[in-house]
């Protein structure tokens, strides 16, 4: 899999970039995609139009804008793009409006990237590394903030991170027999595993983000082993529904859903431990 620093080269970041809408804004990540020959002008449009139809739910976290569309023939190879902009914009999010940064992404396929996503994700989720990335002065410092010192920082805060939220999580014991409790009558099977959907419109991008920090959560609880999670969009989830116990998503797609038979919870912040966690707890009623 891809890592990060493969997808993002120096020639597709553009700090303080001044743009007039969300339009604007995405046309500067896609022109990066396809001056760095990761896609065609046809891709640009394609995450214009993915907006258009299902809405903002591409703004996954406070100021934060994921770019992207389905893979399709305008993608040359995978890539991704950075635009910070010198002055936020409105992308017409309930909650994580305005945008102060895009990035672009241009997946072939939908699994090269995973990796990447994931550790984007994570870094975006540290509120240092988010302060470092506002203050960084060019591209070179931007990508020394996203490589960190030898991977080391990541680390330590994830550690401390699970020290802090053990004594709240709800504890899953070995048991006689085909349960583990999990709280106010519930239970996670020992033998099944449930599954849980993150949906997007595409499948590709924001769905990704969401199954890694739910993914974070499941780990600190101890529960990986009896739940996973599954990245899809919107035109597979109905036909996966069935097989779920439920699905995370956003407002938008929450929307474009509809009643699919099983529980859709929302999610404003796909960056959130906090607030994935709290979604879960109720999912689990724990």
């Amino acid at each position: 899999m891809a890592a990060l620093n493969d997808l993002l080269p120096k020639a597709a970041v553009r700090l303080d970039v001044r743009v007039a809408d969300w339009q604007e804004a995405i046309r500067a990540a896609g022109g990066l995609l396809v001056e760095t020959g990761a896609t065609t002008d046809d891709y640009t449009a394609e995450m214009i139009r993915n907006v258009e139809e299902n809405g903002p739910y591409l703004v996954i976290a406070p100021g934060f804008a994921f770019a992207h569309a389905r893979p399709s023939p305008a993608v040359l190879r995978t890539g991704m793009s950075w635009v910070r902009l010198e002055q936020p914009v409105e992308f017409g999010h309930e909650s994580n409006d305005p945008v102060h940064l895009v990035v672009g992404l241009a997946a072939e396929d939908s699994g090269a990237h995973t990796a990447a996503m994931a550790a984007l994700a994570q870094l975006l989720a540290d509120p240092a590394t988010g302060q470092a990335l506002q203050e960084a002065t060019d591209a070179e410092a931007l990508l020394a903030v996203l490589a960190g010192p030898d991977g080391e920082r990541d680390d330590r805060g994830q550690e401390e991170a699970v020290r802090e939220q053990a004594v709240r999580e709800p504890a899953v014991r070995e048991v006689a027999g085909d349960e583990r409790p999990a709280g106010n009558g519930q239970a996670v099977p020992a033998k099944a595993v449930h599954k849980i959907l993150t949906v997007c419109g595409n499948g590709v991008g924001t769905s990704l983000f969401l199954k890694n920090t739910l993914e974070q959560v499941l780990d600190r609880w101890g529960w990986s082993r009896h739940v996973t999670v599954e990245a899809t969009d919107t035109i597979s989830a109905k036909g996966k529904a069935s097989e779920a116990v439920a699905i995370l998503t956003s407002r938008e797609i929450a929307r474009t859903l509809g009643e699919i038979g099983v529980p859709v919870k929302i999610v404003e912040d796909f960056t959130s431990g906090p607030e994935v966690d709290r979604v879960l707890r109720d999912t689990y009623e724990v």
